[in-house]
């Protein structure tokens, strides 16, 4: 499969503009990219860009942070899909865990996997593996395998470290097999891309995916 089918296509940055959600939805039809995804302010502007092709509309929820309550999260969650959205990118609570409150995590993901799945939506959850110890990451994939998620998700890029090979092998190890991982943060060219896929990373979050596609060729053609 060719590499753009893995990437999501992503403008995050809070000075995006209208002009930068226009290109990378002209860029995601014309390279076939998997997905756009976008700040949720400019979902309905990236629906009608995309149209009905098979490019999807993904959007962020709870960003960059994670700490905001499950209630916010789910009235955006419940936004994002009526503006057009077709996958969610929720970051987790990443407080929450670090106290060790699982409860917390349990009724956010109940509550907003049940929204998702009433739209027949793509759920990918961020736990910003980045800041978390490899004990933790294994309990983050032990929690998340009891919900209907269809990405573990590494990092949402604000993090001190986005995207590593060990942690993807650490999620591929201790998640079943239906739950998919997307590796996002710092993925810049086409060699560590490629990496990542190899380690078990179905998804790519990427701001470089033109770039990435571009080295693909370059590295398969010699030039």
């Amino acid at each position: 499969m060719p590499i753009a089918h893995f990437i999501d296509h992503t403008m995050l940055k809070p000075s995006t503009v209208l002009a930068d959600i226009k290109k990378i939805c002209d860029e995601a039809i014309a390279y076939g990219f998997a997905a756009v995804c976008i700040p949720p302010y400019f979902v309905h502007d990236a629906r009608q860009a995309i149209g009905k092709g098979p490019v999807k509309v993904a959007t962020v929820v709870g960003f960059p942070f994670g700490y905001s309550h499950y209630a916010s999260k789910l009235k955006e969650t419940e936004q994002a899909m009526e503006d057009g959205a077709n996958e969610i990118d929720m970051v987790m609570n990443v407080t929450a865990f670090k106290s060790n409150d699982l409860a917390w995590l349990e009724t956010e993901i109940k509550n907003i996997a049940a929204a998702v799945a009433d739209k027949n939506a793509v759920l990918k959850v961020i736990i910003e593996s980045g800041i978390l110890t490899k004990e933790e990451i294994i309990k983050c994939c032990e929690l998340y395998k009891h919900y209907p998620v269809h990405f573990l998700k590494t990092s949402t890029g604000y993090a001190e470290k986005g995207a590593s090979i060990a942690d993807v092998e650490i999620m591929r190890a201790h998640l079943p097999a239906h739950i998919q991982i997307k590796a996002s943060g710092g993925i810049r060219d086409y060699a560590f891309a490629s990496a990542l896929i190899q380690a078990g990373a179905t998804r790519l979050g990427c701001s470089a995916s033109v770039e990435i596609v571009k080295g693909g060729i370059a590295a398969k053609t010699g030039y």
